[in-house]
């Protein structure tokens, strides 16, 4: 990542753990449904709703193999976008016939947007200027409920359970125990300020457009990231990881996590290329699961 190295707050483990204990005293009381739509020869899918801190109400996919289980599980956790998908877009279905797929909805996105609906661009901002107001705390205990749903279920093999998206799979997977393989791709939470005063790329833009209409924040927006910078999480991490980032040197490197994390950890320079980057995702988690192949898209092949 960047060469700097964000200092984490003094009390940065017991912000968290409040965070925790009020979601372990918040009851999950989950539902599932099936959706039939989305059922296939190979595969059976659910909407699970869940509660999480506030309290609020979150939304899920869940998608579980035809046949005998435990299967080895995906938690797609929540991206930064608006709609959430029962797997990534471009990903083959097929996919679904191997794992329990698992894909949550967080506060503000589609399906989990009433009372609060995300506004794109804004979420990265919202609240940002107190850490107990900022919406990622928020989110951050939704993705950490999503997994303590998805290590619930007895058709889970809990030896191969994968959490796979942005900063929020790392994150999460320091925070709560049960993720034995993670595939991150960093994105907001790393020296997030100094990183968007360089780049001005969305999302990490809307940080400069808050200052520009806030500058007396300055301050306080950098409190509050302190507490969701990646180099405070990363020594907690031991699952196994695959960190998706820029080339040495560059804005987005992994240098510094990949030290931090405790897990055996591989780096894959980003290639900028869906095909090539999604290949060697595809191919490390086929690779640590045991399977001789991955499953992948049609056109790939």
């Amino acid at each position: 990542m960047t060469n700097a190295i964000a200092t984490a707050p003094a009390d940065f483990a017991a912000y968290w753990q409040r965070a925790l204990d009020e979601l372990a005293h918040t009851p999950a009381a989950p539902e599932v449904s099936p959706l039939p739509i989305r059922d296939t020869d190979y595969a059976t899918m659910y909407v699970v709703r869940l509660t999480s801190i506030g309290p609020y109400r979150l939304f899920a996919y869940l998608s579980v193999p035809r046949g005998e289980g435990p299967f080895p599980a995906i938690y797609f956790t929540p991206k930064y976008q608006s709609v959430p998908e029962p797997i990534p877009q471009g990903s083959p279905n097929c996919l679904r016939s191997r794992f329990i797929t698992f894909a949550l909805a967080a506060r503000g996105q589609r399906n989990a947007d009433s009372p609060y609906a995300a506004q794109f661009p804004g979420l990265l901002t919202d609240g940002i200027h107190d850490p107990q107001a900022y919406i990622f705390r928020g989110i951050v205990a939704d993705s950490a409920r999503g997994l303590e749903y998805l290590l619930s279920r007895p058709d889970v093999d809990a030896a191969r359970v994968a959490a796979i998206g942005n900063d929020l799979a790392l994150i999460t997977a320091a925070l709560r125990q049960g993720i034995t393989h993670l595939i991150a791709t960093p994105a907001l939470f790393v020296d997030a300020a100094d990183l968007a005063a360089r780049t001005g790329d969305y999302p990490l833009e809307e940080i400069n457009d808050y200052l520009n209409l806030y500058p007396d924040r300055a301050s306080a927006l950098r409190e509050t990231l302190a507490y969701f910078d990646l180099s405070g999480f990363a020594g907690s991490v031991s699952a196994a990881t695959l960190l998706m980032a820029g080339a040495s040197g560059s804005l987005l490197d992994a240098n510094r996590l990949s030290a931090a994390i405790k897990g055996d950890v591989s780096v894959y320079e980003s290639q900028s290329s869906s095909y090539k980057d999604g290949m060697r995702a595809e191919q490390w988690l086929a690779d640590q699961f045991g399977f001789a192949d991955p499953i992948l898209p049609e056109h790939w092949q």
